[in-house]
């Protein structure tokens, strides 16, 4: 491909890494993205998108693994959930900061929308959210799921 032979001809121009055209200020996320399109370049792949999800299990696995025992080992392995989530994501032509930035989006959304109906219900002489139970919230959260589409949030 173009983006290999670009890569092959950087590495050939002096370049000690293609990974040295990955900028260390960016967010993780996005930096994550990145370092895998740049190994992509130069063959460093998978070869199809089965082969990624079964290493998102394999990390899962392993970060639950750590969980409760090793805080330490946790944090690594969660690292690696995140770094492989973000490969079958781009595998899949998913761009992972707009879909989390879009997930934040909504649940913003929602959340703001069940608190004013807590509010309007309390006003009304139900209950405040500090004094619900989580099931009694997720009643709300519900309805505000429902209430809020994907679509009106965007």
């Amino acid at each position: 491909t173009v983006k290999a032979n670009w890569e092959q001809l950087k590495l050939k121009e002096g370049k000690k890494s293609v990974l040295e055209g990955v900028p260390k200020g960016l967010p993780s996320l996005v930096k994550a993205y990145r370092i895998q399109d740049k190994v992509r370049g130069v063959g460093f792949d998978w070869e199809h998108a089965g082969q990624v999800w079964d290493k998102v299990q394999e990390e899962l696995q392993e970060f639950q693994e750590e969980v409760d025992v090793d805080a330490e080992r946790a944090t690594d392995e969660f690292g690696d959930v995140l770094f492989a989530l973000v490969n079958y994501a781009r595998f899949k032509g998913i761009n992972p900061d707009e879909a989390l930035e879009r997930t934040n989006r909504r649940f913003q959304a929602r959340f703001q929308h069940m608190e004013a109906a807590i509010q309007a219900a309390e006003a009304r002489g139900g209950k405040s959210m500090a004094a619900m139970s989580l099931s009694e919230m997720d009643a709300y959260w519900n309805q505000a799921k429902s209430a809020l589409s994907s679509s009106e949030i965007e």
